[in-house]
């Protein structure tokens, strides 16, 4: 799970063993792997019309902006426990909505940061939905802008730790 303030992403220890993991691939097996399809699509002859080249070139450049990602957000991580169940939404939690109060309308979403998730929606703190549920309780009513202006509004339906 992910908590982001302005220049501090809290990860679990869990969330950073795995962030990490990700950046030593890239930074070791990776690279050498990628320098071996480039040479070999360099020997292939002009470097012009060489697709393989070239998509070799990509996936690098695509690869080295993920380890620069990667060096960034760990650099700036501060590790923590899970959140404690308190029943208040916050970074972390897995929050099930319900729009405009209508318990047929629901959506459940993680409270956090892309890196922090698999399978679930995430919404980050800083989205105009996290801002408006942040800090509220279960059953609270929360309003918030969408991006085309028209308001929105929840009802906070159940809030628990995010587990991983």
């Amino acid at each position: 799970m992910t908590q982001t303030s302005e220049n501090v992403t809290w990860l679990t220890q869990s969330g950073y063993d795995q962030l990490k993991a990700e950046l030593e691939t890239l930074t070791g097996p990776w690279r050498v792997e990628i320098a071996q399809k480039i040479e070999a699509a360099r020997e292939e002859g002009d470097l012009k019309e060489n697709a393989g080249y070239h998509a070799a070139k990509e996936e690098q450049g695509k690869g080295e902006l993920r380890v620069r990602q990667l060096t960034q957000l760990l650099e700036r991580a501060k590790v923590g426990e899970a959140p404690t169940d308190t029943g208040v939404v916050a970074p972390g939690m897995v929050v099930t909505v319900a729009f405009d109060g209508d318990p047929e309308d629901t959506m459940v979403f993680l409270l956090g940061s892309r890196e922090a998730a698999g399978d679930l929606d995430i919404y980050s703190p800083q989205s105009p939905l996290g801002r408006a549920i942040d800090g509220k309780k279960v059953g609270a009513d929360a309003g918030y802008e969408l991006p085309n202006g028209k308001k929105a509004s929840v009802r906070i339906i159940e809030v628990k730790p995010y587990t991983g």
